[in-house]
């Protein structure tokens, strides 16, 4: 976990699960297996195994350790609905959720149909939670959009479009749902070019039907240099954020200790 990032949508993140594995277009030039395999083989750091896939149960209970609410991007190194993470350690990531409510989680997944399948089952009664918001990448029309209907047919309080990196304009796309948009370009070597008029016309689109739209980056090998200002100004519209209150220190503790009790951390 990271009590400050570089991510310009969130305050914080959180990876009880590290690593991934690639399964479209927009994972290329992955930023995370980027980050993660230059420490392959050092002794003792967080990524010594690289960006292979892994549950980190000791991280599980960190959000409660916060001293201040956060917004919080949950697995910015992996995907919490990767097939190779048990649904039994989900249903355990989204429990701390449910708990640290003070706290707002963005949970974003290229697996949207485990996604669908979750919310409408083991993790029905945190759908609908307004403070954990529910998003989908979207890169591409043939891969990125069937997960926006993935995504829909899902019961959510706050369903969010992760359009990163936009590899194409991608038409009228149907936001009927959809509370939230970020966009961007890709960043790196060899990043991808993105045409400032797919961006537009997002923006445009998000105008029209009332979603919320946040232009990340425009991207491209030095980034900081191009900036983030869309047709002269910059778009950093989000939902609002969990008004529950936080409890005291005191609480938090003993909320730490119920759930070390339940995971079998305390053991």
């Amino acid at each position: 976990m990271s009590d400050n990032t570089r991510i310009e949508w969130t305050d914080a993140t959180w990876n009880p699960v590290r690593g991934c594995t690639k399964i479209t277009p927009g994972c290329k030039h992955c930023y995370a297996e980027t980050f993660a395999e230059r420490f392959r083989g050092v002794p003792g750091h967080p990524y010594e195994r690289g960006f292979d896939l892994r549950t980190v149960p000791h991280k599980l209970l960190d959000p409660l350790r916060w001293s201040r609410p956060r917004m919080v991007f949950v697995n910015s190194m992996s995907d919490l609905f990767h097939k190779d993470v048990p649904d039994e350690y989900v249903r355990d990531v989204a429990e701390v959720m449910r708990v640290a409510d003070w706290h707002t989680y963005q949970v974003l997944t290229k697996r949207s149909e485990r996604l669908a399948e979750a919310l409408s089952g083991g993790l029905r009664d945190l759908a609908e939670s307004p403070h954990i918001w529910w998003g989908v990448s979207v890169e591409d029309r043939r891969h990125g959009l069937p997960r926006v209907d993935h995504l829909r047919a899902a019961p959510a309080a706050v369903r969010f479009l992760s359009v990163e990196p936009l590899l194409e304009d991608l038409g009228p796309i149907d936001l009927d749902g959809v509370r939230w948009m970020i966009v961007g370009g890709e960043s790196g070597h060899g990043a991808r070019p993105m045409d400032p008029d797919w961006v537009r016309a997002l923006r445009d689109r998000c105008a029209e039907t009332g979603v919320r739209f946040f232009f990340k980056q425009w991207g491209g090998v030095r980034k900081h240099r191009t900036g983030r200002e869309l047709d002269g100004r910059t778009h950093d519209d989000l939902p609002p954020p969990s008004a529950r209150p936080m409890p005291d220190a005191r609480r938090r503790a003993e909320l730490i200790r119920e759930l070390e009790t339940r995971f079998g951390l305390d053991a």
